[in-house]
């Protein structure tokens, strides 16, 4: 059978950790597209008034209360799905936690609980939408990190659970794609994402935890899990910085574990006052999108231009254009009756170095030397390069002693 993912207005989308952050705003726009969601959740009182919220609207969807740590409950949310709507057309195993504290002090207790939801409950998920998927092709998504790439400190157990998932999805994709199965299995892996994350999450520090910028929206990771709905794409990350990371990891791994030691450590504390409660072992709850960072919060450019690659490859090609129209980068840089005229490759460079400037401290550096780099070409002479004399105008000689 040949791998066709429907357009979204045609799918039974399930959706676990529905009822806050990520898979709130997943539910909520896939509803708003057409698509008939299950939404599953711990809690099963915000879980009635999202559906409520959504029938309202004129959308479809049913509220199924599971823990995804338990299969019996898993293969619930499948039984549900199919007694609404039919069938299963996407799985998205969104559903998680974490807890902040050295690795050497977290009880060995949580530890177990937190790979109960994060792995296991990605394991039951996938297993469960296989066997469903199997029969009339689909996507199975889930929900990996940034950290599945490059552990994070003070987060070492949630680092593991999503180096475990990213190793789960890997692996199930290829023997998928050896049995010739039509089902797309995406990894998605986003970067510090503003939502109540941080107060789910059971602290073991003095203070209470808070995400270290750049910090994106979860309305960035709700599109990219409904566009690897759509079409079928290996993994996506939701966030420049989160796909440098994993570069940088890779590049020059003992360099970026210097660079996250000496800033995230001190970047997670947040000096205020520990919160009481987190949602390790009980619902978090509260129908909550956003969670309350401080700083600013902004959209993925990155992952924009991965989810909608015709765009990408317009704005280049109108770039390209508009250098051929110009003339050359050089030639625009020259002082014209007093006037320099910035070209459009110089205005590119300096929103690059303002973006530089947004970005976490950390990671400065190397967003200045991956995106503040102008064209070959069209890098601004220095005042030295300036005063020194063009090749085509002759040198005076200096007089040889007789």
């Amino acid at each position: 059978m040949k791998l066709r993912l429907k357009p979204l207005r045609q799918q039974v989308i399930v959706i676990t950790g529905a009822s806050s952050g990520i898979g709130l705003v997943t539910a909520r726009k896939a509803a708003a597209q057409g698509a008939r969601v299950v939404a599953a959740a711990r809690s099963d009182e915000d879980l009635t008034q999202l559906v409520l919220e959504i029938r309202s609207r004129g959308g479809k969807a049913v509220a199924v209360a599971a823990d995804v740590g338990s299969e019996e409950d898993v293969r619930q949310i499948a039984t549900e799905a199919v007694r609404a709507f039919g069938g299963i057309d996407t799985w998205v195993n969104n559903a998680g936690v974490s807890i902040y504290g050295p690795l050497l002090t977290v009880p060995i207790e949580d530890m177990r609980r937190l790979f109960e939801t994060n792995f296991w409950g990605v394991v039951y998920g996938s297993r469960v939408a296989c066997e469903h998927l199997r029969s009339r092709g689909g996507a199975l998504i889930n929900l990996g990190s940034e950290v599945s790439d490059k552990a994070a400190p003070l987060q070492g157990i949630y680092s593991a659970s999503k180096h475990a998932v990213k190793g789960l999805t890997d692996a199930l994709r290829m023997e998928l794609e050896y049995d010739d199965e039509p089902i797309s299995v995406t990894l998605i892996k986003p970067g510090p994402i503003d939502t109540p994350y941080t107060e789910h999450a059971r602290n073991y520090l003095a203070d209470q935890p808070k995400h270290a910028p750049p910090v994106y929206a979860p309305e960035s990771v709700a599109e990219a899990i409904l566009y690897a709905a759509t079409t079928p794409v290996r993994d996506l990350f939701v966030g420049g910085s989160a796909k440098l990371i994993s570069t940088m990891d890779k590049v020059a791994p003992s360099l970026t574990d210097a660079a996250v030691e000496r800033t995230l450590i001190p970047g997670t504390h947040s000096g205020e006052p520990r919160r009481p409660g987190d949602a390790l072992y009980s619902a978090g709850g509260g129908l909550r999108e956003r969670g309350e960072y401080p700083g600013m919060v902004r959209s993925s450019i990155y992952t924009r231009a991965r989810t909608h690659p015709r765009w990408t490859r317009a704005a280049a090609a109108a770039q390209g254009l508009s250098w051929h129209c110009c003339g050359s980068p050089r030639d625009r840089l020259r002082p014209s009756a007093g006037v320099i005229r910035l070209s459009p490759a110089v205005t590119q460079v300096t929103d690059a170095a303002r973006r530089c400037d947004a970005a976490g401290p950390w990671l400065r550096p190397a967003v200045c030397a991956a995106r503040c780099v102008p064209p070959r070409g069209t890098r601004p002479r220095s005042a030295a390069q300036s005063t020194r004399r063009s090749p085509r105008q002759p040198r005076r000689q200096s007089p040889v002693p007789g």
